[in-house]
This record gives structure tokens, C-alpha cells and sequence, in this order.
């Protein structure tokens, strides 16, 4: 399945349905007055968030929604029929945006969680709600309320718990399908990564979900690469594995690259805690880890764990120190909500 994290759509709900003119007419019954039914309300548009779904996809085929209009009121009081709802089904983690692609007009974070984004028009009222005592035979109706109308955008932000970022070629896809189930396509070229991807890390009785990006270059914020688009679904994480190749020459440099494009993406990236490990120490001498990772925790201000996603070298203890984390931001997480 392809991968598709946002796309601009058309809704429009339902119209009202009209209001009926209508006189009651039976033998015996000279004076039956009116009795016009309302019209219908017509059908909202519902954003729904579903578990199973990872892509929109389904909205790259697709980017025209009209729910349908109320139906007619008729004689005899009877009102007619609400239009059907639209429910678009989403990923959790998708943001409908204003076609400005900055307003936020609902953010879908948790599996069936609906909101409605679009009422449908109110029904038109029948004569028989224009009867007074001084209009006993009312020939007016109402034509029901128009529905609401918009172009938005579907942008996915997936939810992770840990994120993995660095320079292209770092070995992040390697890491990821070593500690995970999922597959990512892993080649010695860089940008082999051409979309995020999720997967999830069993240790013991811990269990928490790691999304890959497409690795950084410098500009990226420019669209230099693949640009930053895809940082946004390190947005979400609550803790970053910074991943770097520990057989370039300078790895203080391929550091304050990634950075820095995290500090120009801005979204509080450079905040969230890392993780800084040395990756693809099986071809590292002792000697060249101990320099580099010296360097990296200087530059960093903080201790670096050494390891190597091909061999499974100081996986483990990088697992261990994540989940620790990890925990930690939930904890500081739930103390702000209380």
C-alpha cells in the first residue's frame, strides 16, 4: 500500500429538505385547515479515527464528498427524512487543516474519536407552522437551509512513543527492523527511505510503538533532499533516538546538521528528550568509538551509547535507556494534565 500522509479535500453537508404546502381534504371535514410537514435535516459530514489505518490513501482517488440533502416535507404533518451523514474514516494521528494548511479545525488523536466538521442545513418549515388565528389557510413554506461547504486538508502526524531521526544512510532502518517486526527497505545508498515507517519494539513486559523518517540533509528545511515534510510525524513522539553513522570522519558535524534542521522546523523538536547513539560500531576500532563518542558528548552535552543495528551490538542497553524515557515522559505528561 502506498503511503500517502496528506491530502486536500471537498465537503460539502446536505442541504434542508423543503417545507410542504398542503391542505387537509376529508369527506364530512369542511374546514380541515393545513398540514404540511417540515423538511428533513440534511446529512452532516463526520470525521471518524479508526484503528487499522496507517495511509490516506483512499483520499488520493477520491477528494469529493456531498452528504445528502434532507428529504421533503408532505401532507398529512409528515416530515421528511434526515439526509445520510458522510463519515470519512481517518488514520489517529490526522489533522484537518483550513485550506489555509495552518488553521486546525480538529486534530484526531485517539482511536474512535468523531467530531462533526460540517452540519447539514435545517429543514424548511410546512404551512401548517405559518398557522395562526388570522391565517387560518397559510400558502407559504420554507426552503430549507443550506448546507456548509469547504475545502480542507488531511495532513496524518502519526503517534509514536519514539523517533528515530539522522543523516541518510545512518542505519535507522537497519535499527528499526532489528528491534521491530516491520521491513523497511534497507540499501547502502542514502534516501532509501522514501516514507515513514511504525514499528513495534517488544523488551520483556515493555511494548511501546518507534516511527523511522526519511533521513535529513542540510537545507532540508529548504527542500533540499527530501526536505522536512515528513518531521512532522516525529511531532507526536515523546522521545527522539538521534542515530549517527559512526564511520563519517566528522560526526560532531553530521550532529549539528540534524540539529539544526529540527531547530529550523521548529514545533518544539529540539526540545523533546534524546537519545544520542553511535551507530555502526562493529567497523570502528576501540579506539575511534572512544574519540568519536567523546566528541558526540561534548558537542551534546550529554553521555553516548554506542551500538550496531547489523550486528545487534549495545541494542539492548539502547532499548532499556529508551523505555526509561519514554516512562519518564509519560509521567511528566499525566503530571501536566492533572
Amino acid at each position: 500500500m502506498k503511503f500517502l500522509d496528506q491530502a486536500k479535500v471537498y465537503l460539502r453537508s446536505g442541504d434542508g429538505g423543503a417545507g410542504c404546502v398542503s391542505f387537509r381534504r376529508e369527506k364530512f371535514i369542511e374546514f380541515g385547515g393545513p398540514d404540511g410537514g417540515d423538511g428533513g435535516r440534511g446529512g452532516d459530514i463526520v470525521i471518524e479515527a479508526v484503528d487499522g489505518l496507517n495511509t490516506l490513501i483512499d483520499y488520493r482517488y477520491q477528494q469529493h464528498f456531498k452528504a445528502q440533502r434532507g428529504h421533503h416535507g408532505s401532507g398529512r404533518n409528515r416530515t421528511g427524512g434526515c439526509g445520510d451523514d458522510i463519515v470519512l474514516r481517518v488514520p489517529v494521528g490526522t489533522q484537518i487543516l483550513d485550506d489555509d494548511q495552518e488553521t486546525v479545525l480538529a486534530d484526531m488523536t485517539g482511536p474512535g474519536q468523531r467530531t462533526v466538521l460540517l452540519k447539514g442545513g435545517d429543514g424548511g418549515h410546512g404551512n401548517q407552522h405559518f398557522k395562526s388565528s388570522t391565517n387560518r389557510a397559510p400558502r407559504q413554506s420554507g426552503p430549507g437551509w443550506p448546507g456548509e461547504e469547504r475545502w480542507v486538508w488531511l495532513r496524518l502526524k502519526l503517534i509514536a512513543d519514539a523517533g528515530l531521526v539522522g543523516l541518510p544512510n545512518a542505519g535507522k532502518s537497519t535499527f528499526l527492523s532489528v528491534v521491530s517486526r516491520a521491513r523497511p527497505k534497507i540499501a547502502d545508498y542514502p534516501f532509501t527511505t522514501l516514507a515513514p515507517h511504525l514499528g513495534v519494539v517488544l523488551l520483556g513486559e515493555h511494548e511501546f510503538v518507534m516511527a523511522d523518517i526519511p533521513g535529513l540533509i542540510e537545507g532540508a528545511h529548504e527542500g533540499h533532499g527530501l526536505g522536512d515534510r515528513f518531521l512532522g510525524h516525529v511531532e507526536r513522539t515523546r522521545v527522539l533516538l538521534h542515530l549517527v553513522d559512526g564511520t563519517q570522519e566528522d560526526v560532531v558535524a553530521a550532529y549539528r546538521v540534524v540539529r539544526g534542521e529540527l531547530d529550523a522546523y521548529g514545533h518544539g523538536l529540539v526540545e523533546k528528550t534524546e537519545l544520542i547513539g553511535l551507530n555502526k560500531c562493529d567497523a570502528l576500532s576501540p579506539e575511534e568509538i572512544a574519540e568519536k563518542a567523546s566528541a558526540l558528548a561534548e558537542e551534546a552535552g550529554q553521555p553516548v551509547m554506542t551500538l550496531s543495528g547489523a550486528t545487534r551490538q549495545g541494542v539492548e542497553p539502547v532499548l532499556f535507556a529508551l523505555i526509561d524515557r519514554i516512562r519518564t515522559a509519560r509521567e511528566d505528561a499525566e503530571g501536566d494534565d492533572d
